[in-house]
């Protein structure tokens, strides 16, 4: 048996990229996965029909965040994928991962790109975790997707990195409201990953090069190096850890 077999995992923003590899890895894993995106059917397919490929149990759940009755249809479309799936009830594993990157420095940030990257990258955890308490059983899994940015000065991803510096507060605060539920609460904090959300910035060799050579291992990310360890935090491995930002960068940040 897998170390998550018997669990129900929710995954945002599991279409593509870092989301992509949470939900596989989670599912190989044993978990039953809800394969949460917004928009783009096609590659939630890909998502779910690899998951399944490798014997992984899934279903899709399309909502967008950030928008009015975001949580409600997000998790109206998760019980009903359970039911469909014959899944028992709850949530035993929540990954917050959907998110939306600006770049732009503090003269060239729009009050629209702001209310809208806020509304994705940090309301929507907020609320998803209030709604998905009610359903989450004692002894459950909390992660956070942060990122290193919300811990370096990188002027050109201002709102990105107040967004993502929120999200940290909101992992250590839960984590001490939640510790008598047994419910840890931890945020992975990803440096350069190989995804779609940031290939504009490895367009050339140089580039490439050059975002590698930050990393202590001399290489990009990919999003199984994240991936592993979501894994880890959403086992029972990890039940001694909690409140904790933990730097997924390869060195990066050292």
């Amino acid at each position: 048996m897998g170390a998550l077999e018997g669990k129900n995992a929710l995954v945002t923003g599991a279409g593509r990229g870092i989301g992509r590899g949470i939900a596989t890895r989670l599912a190989a894993d044993g978990a039953l996965v809800a394969v949460h995106y917004a928009r783009d059917d096609a590659s939630a397919a890909a998502t779910v029909a690899a998951v399944r490929a490798a014997g992984g149990r899934c279903f899709p759940v399309r909502a967008e965040l950030g928008v009015p009755g975001d949580v409600d249809t997000l998790y109206e479309a998760y019980d009903a994928g359970l039911r469909a799936e014959g899944g028992a009830p709850g949530l035993d594993i929540l990954v917050n991962n959907a998110a939306l990157s600006i770049s732009a420095r503090v003269a060239d940030v729009r009050p629209e790109d702001f209310d809208r990257l806020i509304a994705v990258n940090t309301k929507a955890p907020l609320f998803v975790v209030q709604e998905g308490l009610k359903r989450m059983r004692d002894g459950g899994r909390i992660v956070n997707i942060s990122s290193a940015a919300s811990r370096r000065a990188l002027p050109g991803t201002l709102v990105y990195s107040m967004s993502k510096a929120a999200v940290d507060t909101l992992t250590l605060t839960l984590a001490e409201e939640l510790g008598p539920r047994g419910i840890t609460v931890n945020a992975v904090a990803p440096g350069f990953v190989e995804t779609e959300m940031n290939a504009s910035r490895r367009a050339t060799p140089e580039a490439r090069a050059a975002i590698a050579a930050l990393s202590v291992f001399d290489r990009i990310g990919r999003p199984d190096d994240i991936a592993d360890i979501v894994a880890f935090l959403a086992s029972d491995a990890s039940r001694w850890i909690t409140g904790q930002y933990l730097d997924a960068t390869g060195g990066s940040t050292l």
